[in-house]
């Protein structure tokens, strides 16, 4: 099977317009809040998340990434900021793609340690085949695909795409 593009760099450009707003208007009343994205291209996805943010808010954005051992995500999950620096804030956990919803999940369980204010997730695919009942609160695409196909996203310099295989 050939793959398809499901999303061009300007759909991209405008999911991540679309999600940043999204995010401001949920976080409106919060002087900063947490963008997490789960390392790799969920990281990635969080930065261009973060940048938008920056130019239509004046929320203080504070990026972390998170790193999560996707084939066995019940490993230690470690994080690019000391918990204290994102206790009792708001945080959005990104990542690229929901598949099964395991990343997600175990990723919500390590933020949940200690006490936060509200708490979102953010993808840019969601393929509707969640093992877990976790829900996206922000998401770019919603896709009802067959479990043999895959997603994936690739971020490249003025060049972001998505395809299904």
């Amino acid at each position: 099977m050939s793959p398809n593009i499901i999303l061009n760099h300007q759909e991209i450009e405008h999911k991540i317009k679309r999600i940043a707003y999204q995010i401001y208007e949920t976080f409106i009343d919060e002087e900063s809040i947490v963008i997490a994205g789960i390392a790799n291209n969920g990281y990635i996805f969080a930065q261009k998340i973060a940048v938008t943010l920056q130019s239509i808010s004046d929320i203080n954005v504070v990026l972390c990434e998170v790193y999560i051992d996707k084939q066995n995500p019940n490993l230690e999950i470690t994080t690019s900021l000391a918990k204290e620096n994102y206790q009792n804030k708001g945080i959005v956990l990104v990542d690229d793609v929901l598949n099964a919803g395991t990343t997600l999940m175990y990723g919500v369980k390590h933020f949940l340690e200690v006490p936060i204010k509200k708490f979102k997730t953010a993808v840019l695919v969601d393929r509707n085949h969640k093992k877990y009942p976790i829900k996206v609160d922000f998401k770019g695409i919603s896709l009802s695909t067959s479990s043999h196909e895959h997603v994936n996203v690739v971020f490249e310099e003025n060049n972001n795409y998505a395809v299904l295989s």
